[in-house]
C-alpha cells in the first residue's frame, strides 16, 4: 500500500550540466532544508546526457525499503533547456521524466502522469515537488524568492546602488537589486530583455518609444534590443531579468544628466 501523503519522505538525486550548476546548487540547498526530504544526493556536474543518465540510474536503483516504505526516490536535473535530458532519461525503464519550469508543472506532472524525474531550465520552486499529493500550490509560494536566498551579489559598478547575480549564461538570467533612490542612466543593449519585479517600485522611461512604465511587485516588462531606456527606483527593488546572449550595456548619458532629466520629468508631473 502506498504511503499516506502526510507520511511521505523523499530521497532526491540531483545533477546538472555546466549551464545549470548555479541553479542546481540552490535547489539542492533548499531541498535539504525541506521537512519532507530525508536525503539529497548531489551527483555533481557533467555533460547533459551523463547528468541525466546518472540521476536516472540512481532513481531506478533505489527500491522502496521494507524498513521505511514511505521513502520514495525522485530526481532533479538542471540544464540549458530541460529537453535533451528528459529525452535521454526516458530511455531508462521505470523513469518518467518531464521538463518543469514552475511548481505547478511539478505538481501536475506528478499527480497526473506519475513523473519521477524533473528537469528545470528556469528558476522554479522545486521545493514544492515533495508536496505532489496535492494538486494545489500555495499562493504564497514564490518560485524565484526561494532560490535567491543565500546568493552572493556583485556590485553593478557603473550604476551606484545596484548589484547583480548572474545564474545562467547565454541566454542569460540574473537577479538584480537596486537601493531606493538609485538611477540607471539612459542606456541600451544589443539584446531584448524580459524582467519581472520581485519586490519594490521603479519607473522605466523608454526614450526610444517615448513611453514610461510604473512597475511594482509582480509586474513584467519587455524591452526590445536597441531601445534606449532609463530607470528610477523609488523603493529598494529586486527583479529577475532574462536576455539572449551575453551581458552588455552601452550608456547614452551620464548619471548627472539622468538625474536632472528624471527630476525635471517628475517635477513637471507633480506640477500638473
Amino acid at each position: 500500500m502506498a504511503a499516506a501523503a502526510a507520511d511521505r519522505r523523499f530521497k532526491i538525486f540531483a545533477a546538472a550540466d555546466a549551464f545549470g550548476q548555479p541553479l542546481k546548487d540552490a535547489v539542492v540547498a533548499h531541498l535539504r532544508a525541506h521537512p519532507s526530504v530525508a536525503d539529497v544526493v548531489d551527483l555533481g556536474v557533467d555533460k547533459y546526457y551523463a547528468a541525466a543518465a546518472a540521476v536516472a540510474r540512481s532513481v531506478i536503483a533505489t527500491p522502496t525499503s521494507s524498513s521505511d516504505p514511505a521513502l520514495e526516490a525522485r530526481g532533479v536535473v538542471v540544464c540549458g533547456t530541460g529537453a535533451g535530458v528528459a529525452i535521454f532519461a526516458n530511455k531508462y525503464p521505470g523513469v518518467y521524466a518531464t521538463h518543469c519550469a514552475t511548481a505547478a508543472d511539478a505538481a501536475n506532472t506528478r499527480s497526473i502522469n506519475a513523473c519521477n524525474r524533473f528537469f528545470d531550465s528556469a528558476p522554479a520552486e522545486m521545493a514544492a515537488i515533495p508536496d505532489i499529493s496535492s494538486a494545489s500550490v500555495p499562493d504564497s509560494a514564490c518560485a524565484i524568492c526561494c532560490l535567491r536566498k543565500g546568493m552572493e551579489f556583485e556590485p553593478v559598478g557603473i550604476m551606484p546602488g545596484g548589484e547583480m547575480r548572474i545564474v545562467r549564461e547565454s541566454p542569460t538570467s540574473a537577479y538584480v537589486r537596486f537601493k531606493a533612490g538609485s538611477v540607471e542612466p539612459a542606456h541600451h543593449h544589443t539584446f531584448g530583455h524580459d524582467l519581472v519585479v520581485i519586490s519594490g517600485k521603479k519607473k522605466v522611461w523608454n526614450l526610444t518609444k517615448k513611453e514610461s512604465y510604473d512597475l511594482v511587485d509582480g509586474d513584467f516588462l519587455f524591452t526590445p534590443a536597441g531601445d534606449v531606456h532609463r530607470v528610477k527606483y523609488f523603493e529598494d527593488t529586486e527583479f529577475f531579468i532574462r536576455w539572449d546572449g551575453h551581458w552588455d550595456i552601452f550608456l547614452d548619458e551620464d548619471l548627472d544628466a539622468a538625474r536632472r532629466a528624471i527630476d525635471a520629468e517628475l517635477g513637471a508631473a507633480t506640477a500638473k
